[in-house]
């Protein structure tokens, strides 16, 4: 690894080190997002290395996410049950070489990190900071 990839590294580690809950989590769904994406675009190109890697990267974050759930928030088990679908379509997806249902994913993912960036940046505001 040359000096220019190992200070992208290093920012890239300190810019998850430094950020809220709320960025981590639309951090999180910026990179399912760009997994499933590249895996979609892998498998419609039958690249099946690059979608098997980039799918089961996109069930790791989704892991991460569903581990992150209170469960004192109320959607929480909502949330879950999403995750799980997610997951459960992810691996069928994967093995069956899938590219529609890799999109089908992607088409319920889009609009749950929307949600979250929005949230976050409500969130953000000095409005909410003070309440």
């Amino acid at each position: 690894m040359n000096a220019a990839m190992r200070a992208q590294q290093r920012y890239r580690d300190e810019a998850v080190l430094s950020a809220s809950p709320e960025r981590l989590v639309t951090m999180l769904y910026d990179r399912l997002l760009l997994d499933v994406d590249r895996g979609e675009n892998a498998q419609r190109a039958g690249d099946w290395e690059t979608a098997n890697s980039e799918l089961q990267h996109a069930q790791s974050i989704i892991a991460a996410l569903a581990g992150s759930l209170s469960p004192d928030w109320s959607g929480s088990g909502e949330l879950q049950s999403v995750y799980s679908y997610l997951t459960r379509t992810l691996v069928g997806a994967n093995i069956g070489r899938d590219a529609g249902r890799t999109r089908e994913c992607r088409e319920l993912i889009a609009p749950l990190r929307d949600a979250w960036h929005e949230a976050a940046s409500a969130a953000s505001t000095p409005a909410a900071r003070r309440a």
